[in-house]
């Protein structure tokens, strides 16, 4: 399993990159810019991934907050 978990994210790594850094010198019209969706999804995808995470941690912080928190105890005035 974490041979599968390496190679995808290696792929991830290596198509992201050439997806940006090398296809913007390619010519428009070439074939391999059929590989590869419109550059700006190369912006649009981690922005939402990134936002996505967020939520996700943000919503898990928040859950682990309320249930650990204490019970307040009131004081009695004298």
């Amino acid at each position: 399993m974490g041979h599968a978990i390496f190679f995808s994210a290696t792929f991830i790594f290596l198509y992201y990159t050439i997806w940006t850094l090398v296809m913007p010198f390619v010519d428009t019209t070439h074939p391999v810019q059929n590989l590869f969706p419109a550059r700006e999804w190369a912006i649009r995808i981690p922005v939402m991934i990134l936002l996505l995470a967020a939520g996700i941690i943000g919503s898990f912080l928040g859950i682990v907050m309320v249930r650990s928190a204490k019970p307040r105890t009131v004081r009695q005035r004298r």
